[in-house]
């Protein structure tokens, strides 16, 4: 399952077509669940629905607290179409370690990655059936000033779990022809280094004809081990490469922005993304 909160939702159409004027009108928490019976819930909320402080982040029904050793994350949201029903339930991820890594997207600092935590353990506790389980989960940030799609042609990025911890790669393809190669080690106490990367492997296009390609050993192809999320411009996998000899499997995006540009796209997404301006508490 995945879990995003944002301020300023990127992927909001609401957000693009008010001209991006106001992040703080178009807040979110994004829960998507995979597999049998699998939700998808992205309601754009507006100002009144947001509440934050040090230590928790609220968006409507749905909130993020930090106990300065958990986050603990509760949710109550509504899927999207075609599936409507309720998604509830909370959430646990306790890191193994806090990173003090920051990697700058681009030269400007307008974009910045923030790896809060690669190595954590999660629990899920949904009122559905078959989604209470623990496992092990991953914790980040994206910061920007500037749309994605001002500054990108296309991104990919994989979190793959190691004997050690986990190692993350992160490629771009900027608008000015440049290119972003990141590939970083994470150890379970939180120590952080860069490593060289294996070669960029293309694999098979996503159900939308989305380009995949991740990082593997030279003369391995990567293939995907499970569909998580498919759209139009964006896809999300689990992907099966292999790193220093071993296998291992993890979470993959793929983002084709050039696509997320053409205003035709909007209306399809708005029947995903709904919008709902009021909130009281």
């Amino acid at each position: 399952m995945s879990v995003i909160a944002f301020i300023g939702s990127v992927f909001s159409p609401w957000y693009r077509w008010s001209g991006r004027r106001d992040p703080h009108e178009h807040v979110c928490i994004n829960v998507a669940t995979y597999g049998p019976g699998g939700r998808f819930t992205m309601t754009d909320r507006g100002r009144p629905a947001l509440r934050q402080s040090e230590t928790s982040f609220t968006v409507g029904p749905s909130s993020l607290t930090w106990d300065g050793k958990q986050l603990t994350i509760d949710i109550d949201e509504i899927g999207a179409l075609p599936l409507v029903s309720r998604v509830r339930g909370r959430i646990t991820l306790t890191p193994a370690a806090i990173t003090e890594a920051e990697v700058a997207l681009t030269e400007d600092n307008a974009h910045i990655w923030r790896p809060f935590a690669p190595v954590s353990d999660i629990r899920v506790d949904l009122e559905a059936p078959g989604w209470q389980w623990d496992g092990h989960g991953y914790f980040d940030a994206n910061f920007g000033t500037r749309a994605l799609e001002a500054d990108f042609d296309t991104w990919t990025w994989g979190r793959y779990p190691t004997k050690s911890g986990a190692t993350c790669f992160y490629d771009a393809r900027r608008r000015d022809g440049s290119e972003l190669a990141t590939a970083l080690t994470f150890s379970k106490n939180g120590e952080v280094r860069s490593t060289a990367a294996p070669p960029k492997t293309r694999f098979r296009r996503s159900l939308w004809a989305v380009a995949r390609e991740t990082r593997a050993d030279r003369g391995y192809k990567p293939h995907q081990a499970m569909a998580m999320l498919d759209a139009p411009f964006y896809t999300r996998s689990m992907v099966r490469t292999c790193l220093d000899g071993r296998e291992t499997v993890g979470v993959h995006e793929a983002l084709d922005l050039r696509r997320f540009r053409s205003n035709l796209l909007m209306p399809m997404i708005a029947v995903r993304v709904p919008r709902r301006r009021n909130w009281t508490f």
